[in-house]
């Protein structure tokens, strides 16, 4: 898997996961919530979930995107890792 692909399925298993841009997130908080989300909707059901709140919530599901790819990327940062 490249490292681009990687950081997609993070973003859409962190996508789908119970965090909000409310809650307080360090880099653990935001690794466990993407192994839960792919635990139990596996990364095509994470893609899935974020394809159908991207049809029915456009003007939301673009935000929430921005803040996600942030996240992951503060989270996975090979400096922190």
């Amino acid at each position: 898997m490249t490292p681009q692909l990687l950081e997609h399925v993070r973003a859409e298993a962190l996508f789908v996961s119970y965090l909000q841009s409310s809650d307080h997130l360090d880099p653990h908080s935001i690794r466990e919530a993407v192994m839960l989300s792919v635990r139990r909707h596996g990364p095509r059901g994470c893609a899935a979930l974020v394809a159908q709140e991207f049809g029915e919530h456009p003007d939301t599901a673009v935000g929430r995107m921005g803040w996600v790819l942030d996240c992951i990327r503060r989270a996975y940062d090979r400096a922190l890792v």
